[in-house]
């Protein structure tokens, strides 16, 4: 294995990166998009370690590099029989590799057609936040409400990745947010408490909607059917559920598949709105303006 890998290394300075230069070297402009190029890759290199940094197949990919490093050792100490099992499975790492990051590999093509992120850069998210922050308010004073009268609650908040196959699940409200109204879903042996309430573009978009359950053999087994369904589509998607336990009136988050159990009325509104408000985007002001406008202030005095 060491000596294809050592071949194809030099098979591909040979063609590819002597080839390269003498291009450059003919035409030297193209130094230009080649800068370019290497900028671009860099940030996707970046990003895509960034995003896999916050999920769990960050531990998964270490363990993926351990195994290339295992193999190129069993080769170079002549160990043929492991060399041959690991090579062999590094043969269809690809397709193994696209079934487990499944979950992650669809959020993230799912997140590049989002267009929220883009609505900072046309001043329209001061009235979003605003909205987004009316509405978590809401939202907490319903779960404590509930939570004090031991009602069960499942909340779902659909943030860039869109969950219209959940919402077709349920009965479509499209109406606007009231603690009162979400109370009085919840409310027991009422037509819509069984199920989740789905909150899209800071309304209810639909009540009574079936949720994926987990299926993660860590979940501790004490926990119900509503905290494993809010498991389930916080994995699939990047909604924020809000849970209610009816056995325990205790309040949970569940986000990016990790559950943050027996939240306060306050952790629960910082936790919302950390990460459902947009942060705005702060100007680069040159070092040289603050001096002169601190020359200025000076002058005044």
């Amino acid at each position: 294995m060491i000596t294809i890998l050592s071949q194809f290394l030099r098979d591909f300075y040979e063609t590819k990166i002597i080839d390269y230069m003498n291009g450059l070297y003919q035409h030297p402009l193209r130094v230009i998009s080649t800068i370019f190029d290497i900028i671009i890759v860099v940030f996707i290199i970046y990003k895509a370690f960034k995003l896999l940094k916050e999920t769990r197949a960050w531990q998964l990919l270490k363990g993926i590099v351990f195994l290339v490093i295992i193999t190129l050792l069993s080769g170079l100490l002549r160990l043929n029989i492991l060399n041959y099992i690991l090579s062999s499975l590094m043969s269809y790492g690809v397709i193994m590799l696209i079934i487990v990051f499944q979950p992650e590999l669809r959020r993230g093509l799912e997140q590049l057609g989002t267009t929220n992120r883009f609505s900072r850069f046309f001043g329209m998210d001061k009235d979003i936040n605003a909205k987004i922050k009316e509405t978590v308010y809401k939202i907490a004073i319903a779960a404590v409400e509930l939570a004090k009268q031991k009602k069960g609650a499942l909340i779902v908040i659909e943030r860039e990745i869109k969950i219209q196959d959940i919402i077709a699940t349920g009965v479509i409200m499209n109406s606007e947010i009231s603690p009162q109204l979400l109370v009085n879903i919840f409310e027991p042996k009422t037509p819509l408490h069984d199920g989740a309430v789905i909150i899209s573009d800071n309304k209810i978009a639909a009540a009574s909607c079936m949720l994926p359950l987990s299926d993660d053999k860590d979940i501790a087994r004490e926990l119900g059917t509503r905290h494993r369904a809010a498991i389930g589509i916080s994995k699939e998607s990047d909604a924020l559920v809000v849970v209610v336990s009816e056995e325990t009136g205790k309040i949970s988050i569940a986000k990016d598949g990790t559950l943050i159990a027996d939240v306060r009325e306050d952790v629960l509104k910082k936790i919302l709105i950390k990460n459902l408000v947009m942060e705005p985007i702060q100007p680069v002001i040159p070092k040289n303006k603050d001096k002169n406008q601190n020359e200025d202030k000076k002058e005044n005095k």
